[in-house]
């Protein structure tokens, strides 16, 4: 297998979609991901799978029903336990976050809705 550095902003310069994770990477049974987020996405949680998120460019917004909304600017990092449910959002801006999850993590957890990705791109 051929060893390369992935440049975050020529990967992000190939999809425009929003709430559409591309996948870039996997390693230990896990992928890594890119996505543009803007607005409001989908109450959901993940039963068995802990999720991270890692913003690249602009703030994201994390609801949730039992405490506190948090907000995660670039460079910042926020771990999702399984379980937790929660609504990212955005303030009207185009948000980059790279994801860190388990294959088998569901788009939307157990939540079927419009803005659900069951099969995801690599780019």
């Amino acid at each position: 297998m051929k060893v390369q550095s992935i440049n975050l902003e020529e990967k992000f310069s190939k999809f425009s979609t929003h709430w559409t994770p591309k996948i870039i990477g996997e390693l230990n049974g896990q992928y890594l991901k890119l996505a543009k987020v803007k607005n409001d996405f989908v109450w959901h949680s993940h039963a068995h799978e802990d999720e991270l998120f890692f913003v690249v460019k602009g703030t994201l917004i994390m609801e949730y029903r039992d405490q506190p909304t948090t907000r995660t600017g670039p460079g910042e990092i926020l771990i999702i336990p399984k379980g937790v449910e929660h609504l990212p959002r955005t303030e009207d801006e185009e948000v980059w976050l790279m994801l860190c999850e388990p294959k088998t993590t569901k788009h939307t957890g157990a939540v079927e809705h419009e803005k659900t990705v069951k099969n995801l791109e690599w780019i």
